[in-house]
């Protein structure tokens, strides 16, 4: 079940509440298809002559599948995502800016561990990479 606020955002640019689902990370991401269709787009300006953009993109891409919004806020994510995703009766869902993730409890806590673990690390690797984080 989504949250009201992330609910509100779907149907407020699809009436119909549809969104895409995609394998990523070890979760089920949830994107707006507004928000699809940017990343879409994004794919499309790339050179596909690097196998391993092909082969992110193949992945990422066909895993791809619309799904609609019921009016009590649920979504159905199809059998082969759950597998992907080792989603089971219990999920955890997270909201990341402009999309949700659909985890399994155990993957949400492995991914949070392996973040905490090399916490100076990864700003480290921001800051060389010229990014701007105001934390």
């Amino acid at each position: 079940m989504l949250p009201p606020d992330f609910r509100e955002l779907v149907f407020r640019h699809d009436s119909v509440g549809r969104v895409m689902l995609t394998n990523f990370d070890s979760c089920v991401a949830g994107y707006p298809l507004p928000e699809w269709e940017i990343i879409e787009q994004s794919f499309n300006s790339v050179n596909v002559a690097r196998r391993q953009f092909r082969n992110f993109r193949r992945f990422f891409i066909s895993g791809a599948m619309e799904v609609t919004v019921d009016k009590q806020g649920r979504i159905l994510v199809p059998p082969y995502l759950r597998d992907y995703a080792h989603l089971d009766k219990e999920v955890v869902l997270s909201g990341d800016g402009k999309k949700f993730e659909i985890w399994s409890p155990e993957n949400f806590v492995r991914m949070r561990q392996d973040v905490e673990g090399d916490f100076d690390q990864l700003l480290d690797s921001i800051a060389d990479h010229g990014a701007e984080l105001r934390l």
